[in-house]
């Protein structure tokens, strides 16, 4: 299971799943043309990928 926590006030958000299959959404880093990276949640399924939830105004981590 991706858990995402924020490293600000520590707020987590666990399971998501995806409203198509209900599939749990998996963690992905994705890396762009200019090297950076974007941190989703994507469906195992491949109904689509969201951004990452945010949470104090930045990306919430996950250690998947």
């Amino acid at each position: 299971m991706a858990l995402y926590t924020c490293p600000t006030c520590g707020m987590s958000v666990g399971i998501i799943t995806c409203g198509n299959c209900g599939a749990e959404l998996v963690h992905e880093t994705l890396t762009k043309d200019d090297g950076g990276t974007v941190h989703v949640s994507k469906c195992p399924n491949g109904h689509g990928m969201i951004k990452s939830p945010q949470c104090c105004g930045q990306d919430m981590t996950c250690a998947v």
